[in-house]
């Protein structure tokens, strides 16, 4: 991803945040909103129109490239997370430097078609089959950096510490390529990754299950002493909590916070099975949650207590893991109607807030601060919904959050915009044009 654009955008109608506006001016300065002028009625002379409701860019907190590959053949049969997880090995060993930045590259794609301008790329496969390092210890990091620049988005690249299969066990055949060993190891490796324009080098914990408690602070004090995002698979299965409990004889988050883990630049993935204790601790660090509805639902891990949470303080973010389904407005929409299913009330969240989740919180915990909003001095990325599909017409305009919300997909996303750039005109990528056959031509690769 190279370049900037400088000039001049009309919204049709513009989330500002707590409300829709019609009518907003904008203009972009270096990659940058430099002003934003309500209440222009046509768009000027020289402004390009984004007719629509357009939002800020979608921040997709939590992801696993290659588990892409495995849409479409999970999805039958019976089993648990940890059937799963078998057939989501057998596609980590195909991998190589080439096949994943194939891979990643489609999958990114299909991200900014869905509007999605920053991914967070949860990142342990390091090394080859076996643990053999690459000439280039971080190959396959780098790998997943080209591939968002190629697709045109922003990457946070979490380089993950993953060192044993269970607690006082060490890694399976399978999982000898994401080991580095130690967490002294980790560190070492991964500080050889660097910051770039469109790159955030941040950290994580795979899981209390696959770090040694005693290396945990290895990992916190790394984060720390960058200021990096730093993100943790937090109880998602009751099984690893059971085993912790046995372990340490405490539970997953009270350990994170024995040893430093939970902070405000941290987030919990999942925070599916929690004690009031661990809300409380979650919630009083400041450490975000990122919940993965679609995800969770495709895995049958259950539906986490997103709303305290939020009310103990943890800021709320959307991912879609293992992408089962890529589409931000979905994880929006499914979050408040899993917490309906649940307790048989409506209105736990507002359509701003759920989408304060799916921009500015979601850039927030990635690492993106000047992202999630459309103001002075925002990073200009920007995405358009249509209002006149078969879904989205009918609402009032003014309605526009609720309707992007409760009724958009993925599918009515018309541009995406980067630093002020184009990366889908029209819903076509202008920089993978056929994502359908790339994500094909990669999945088929891994396939074999």
């Amino acid at each position: 991803m190279s370049g900037t654009y400088d000039g001049t955008y009309w919204l049709e109608h513009a989330w500002l945040g707590t409300h829709v506006e019609p009518g907003v001016l904008v203009t972009v300065d270096n990659g940058l909103l430099h002003t934003v002028t309500p209440g222009t009625a046509a768009p000027p002379p020289g402004a390009e129109p984004l007719r629509g409701l357009t939002l800020p860019g979608l921040a997709n907190t939590h992801s696993h490239a290659f588990h892409r590959a495995l849409r479409g053949t999970v999805q039958v049969g019976s089993g648990t997370f940890w059937t799963w997880r078998e057939v989501m090995y057998s596609v980590a060993d195909r991998l190589t430097p080439e096949t994943y930045h194939a891979l990643a590259r489609a999958v990114y794609a299909e991200m900014a078609l869905a509007g999605i301008t920053a991914v967070g790329e949860f990142h342990y496969v390091h090394h080859a089959p076996g643990g053999t390092r690459y000439t280039d210890p971080n190959a396959m990091g780098e790998a997943l950096i080209a591939a968002a620049s190629d697709a045109g988005i922003r990457i946070t690249l979490l380089d993950t510490c993953y060192l044993s299969s269970g607690f006082g066990q060490p890694p399976t055949p399978h999982q000898l390529r994401f080991s580095d060993g130690t967490a002294d190891a980790w560190a070492e490796r991964s500080s050889l990754l660097k910051d770039r324009d469109h790159v955030r080098i941040g950290a994580a914990v795979h899981s209390v299950r696959a770090v040694p408690a005693r290396q945990l602070g290895t990992v916190a004090d790394w984060a720390e002493r960058r200021r990096a995002p730093l993100h943790v698979h937090l109880s998602e299965q009751t099984a690893e909590n059971d085993a912790c409990l046995a372990t340490h004889g405490r539970t997953p988050a009270r350990l994170l916070a024995d040893h430093g883990v939970l902070g405000p630049r941290t987030t919990g993935v999942h925070n599916t099975h929690l004690t009031d204790a661990d809300i409380a601790l979650i919630g009083g660090s400041g450490t975000g949650t990122c919940m993965c509805p679609t995800t969770e639902r495709d895995l049958a891990d259950g539906i986490g207590p997103a709303p305290a949470l939020q009310r103990a303080g943890s800021p709320l973010s959307l991912g879609s893991d293992s992408h089962a389904v890529i589409d931000l407005l979905e994880e929006a929409r499914a979050m408040e109607l899993n917490e309906r299913l649940r307790t048989r009330a409506r209105g736990h969240w507002t359509a701003a807030a759920l989408l304060r989740a799916a921009t500015a919180d979601g850039h927030a915990a990635l690492g993106w601060d000047r992202a999630g909003s459309i103001e002075p001095g925002a990073l200009a990325d920007l995405t358009t919904l249509a209002l006149d599909t078969v879904r989205t017409a009918g609402p009032l305009p003014r309605l526009g959050a609720e309707t992007a919300v409760f009724a958009a997909t993925a599918a009515d996303v018309r541009h995406t915009i980067v630093g002020g750039r184009h990366v889908v005109r029209d819903g076509a990528h202008a920089l993978v044009p056929d994502a359908a056959r790339a994500l094909s031509t990669a999945v088929d690769a891994l396939r074999g």
